[in-house]
């Protein structure tokens, strides 16, 4: 098992910049990739980036390239994603997940472990 808890997010001004972190407990020698989602109301939850543990790798949604970086710590204890130019459509509840096998997906089905989500509000 692998627990997640997402922190940083909060109310930012369009243009600005938000940093989220997640601290991983419990059997984070076994994490294979990490990943942060994110859900608006009323819409499904879609893939924002995800990393994976053994090499680094990065795969970001087209709708943040360029705008957003993902990281992690060799450890896989804490994983980050860093939000610039942020935009009113940023606005949603961000989830870090995490899984035990396979690749970088942008797929939920990938990762068996999720945190509770922090909220991001982008005014305009």
């Amino acid at each position: 098992q692998v627990q997640l808890v997402e922190s940083g997010g909060g109310l930012v001004q369009a243009g600005g910049s938000l940093r989220l972190s997640c601290a991983l407990s419990g059997r984070t020698f076994s994490t294979a990739a990490m990943a942060w989602f994110r859900q608006a109301p009323g819409k499904e939850r879609e893939f924002v980036a995800a990393i994976l543990a053994r090499d680094f790798s990065r795969l970001y949604a087209d709708s943040v390239k360029g705008r957003c970086a993902i990281y992690k710590d060799s450890a896989r204890t804490i994983l980050s994603l860093q939000l610039n130019r942020l935009k009113p459509e940023d606005t949603a509840i961000y989830y870090c997940a995490a899984s035990t096998s396979g690749g970088l997906s942008a797929s939920t089905q990938n990762y068996a472990f999720w945190g509770q989500g922090t909220q991001v509000t982008v005014s305009s």
